[in-house]
């Protein structure tokens, strides 16, 4: 059986693919079909055979040893984004932000100060591998409001500060 993530990164694959002139419009159709219609990895795997490889995963990371960090606007997201800070505040606004993979993955590594994240309304937060020390997470799940948003997980751990995600109001 595949996850979701899964068919979401090979419909991307096959939607570069064809953005990038590899395959054609006909090509993209049948494989992005099958990839819809995929049950399981080798069904997969035969959908996206002769594709080009994949780019390596990008991982950004932000750190700062003390003062605050402070991302927000219409920046690119990362597939992976780690934000370390030993002292101080972290505040992530999200809810303007590009992102270019289905899946984001947030890792947080932070000492003592508080974090703010604000995820786009449509978002789906994963907060199942982030540990807490001292301050329990502030944050309440919203009902999906529909398909198409970005899925944020969200792991590392917190120390002596507290977390509170929200979702954007619009």
């Amino acid at each position: 059986m595949i996850s979701e993530d899964e068919r979401d990164t090979a419909v991307q694959r096959v939607q570069e693919a064809y953005a990038d002139g590899h395959i054609s419009h006909e090509e993209m159709d049948d494989r992005l079909h099958r990839t819809l219609a995929a049950t399981t990895r080798g069904d997969l795997a035969s959908a996206l055979d002769s594709l080009p490889e994949q780019e390596a995963e990008r991982t950004s990371t932000i750190a700062a040893h003390s003062g605050r960090i402070h991302r927000r606007g219409a920046w690119r997201v990362p597939r992976t984004l780690k934000v370390e800070s030993a002292y101080g505040n972290v505040r992530l606004d999200l809810s303007r932000a590009v992102f270019e993979h289905p899946v984001v993955d947030l890792e947080l590594q932070l000492g003592t100060g508080r974090a703010r994240i604000t995820v786009p309304r449509d978002a789906v937060v994963d907060v199942e591998d982030l540990r807490t020390g001292w301050k329990d997470l502030r944050y309440k799940p919203r009902p999906p409001s529909g398909p198409g948003g970005p899925r944020i997980r969200i792991s590392g751990a917190m120390g002596f500060g507290r977390l509170k995600i929200r979702h954007a109001r619009r």
